[in-house]
């Protein structure tokens, strides 16, 4: 009996007695660039290493890509402070480039049903926010100008990475990929948009995909 009445007391002494404080998980620590060895300052296009490619449904078979094959870019940018990043792009729409065209597709495309390249002969896009969101990923905000209208686009962006030159490309580079999508409609192009509930037609959405190197500022010691 007293054995029992010991047992009972040290249990309920055991089930009253503070818990220690469960240990808490440290909180996630901020994505940051990964280390490159990149320098800060402004960059110019490598037009020979970027490509500027979109996609639309075609009667909801297939997505039509075609291509642009002019356009400019400037950067300013520091891998070590990435949100502070500044992009101004121009395109010429007149260079649209097509997959096997039939015989005045091109012509059509850039006429005034469509891109009416004649009257608005550039499509621009100047970055207004950089958001940082991974390790070397961010969403690149901007102001997109197509077709006489103005509106924000999102770009996602990867940074690919680069280096501060090399005996045969003595200058910096850095490579960049990223997607975006936008409504061809909000900026006035709405020809042959399908009909609510249907595919017969060229869709709304339009899909780019880019491509890109930057060359920065030359190497401190160029080889000799």
């Amino acid at each position: 009996m007293k054995k029992i009445l010991v047992v009972t007391v040290f249990l309920a002494l055991a089930a009253c007695s503070p818990k220690p404080a469960a240990e808490k998980a440290p909180p996630p620590a901020a994505a940051k660039p990964a280390p490159v060895n990149v320098p800060a300052g402004a960059y110019t296009l490598d037009k020979s290493h970027s490509t500027v490619v979109f996609k639309v449904s075609h009667l909801g078979f297939s997505n039509y890509t075609a291509s642009f094959a002019a356009f400019d870019a400037r950067l300013t940018f520091d891998p070590a402070k990435p949100e502070l990043t500044t992009l101004e792009a121009t395109i010429d729409p007149r260079s649209l480039t097509l997959p096997a065209p039939p015989a005045g597709f091109k012509d059509e495309l850039v006429g005034p049903q469509w891109l009416d390249a004649a009257q608005y002969p550039a499509i621009t896009f100047k970055s207004t926010k950089v958001e940082v969101i991974g390790a070397n990923t961010a969403r690149v905000t901007g102001d997109f100008s197509l077709h006489g209208v103005t509106k924000p686009v999102v770009l996602d962006v990867t940074f690919n990475g680069g280096y501060a030159g090399h005996p045969m490309d003595p200058q910096a580079r850095a490579g960049f990929s990223a997607t975006g999508t936008f409504k061809r409609s909000d900026f006035g192009i709405a020809y042959g948009v399908p009909a609510p509930g249907t595919t017969m037609g060229v869709g709304d959405e339009v899909a780019v995909a880019i491509e890109t190197e930057f060359s920065g500022p030359p190497l401190a010691q160029k080889p000799a």
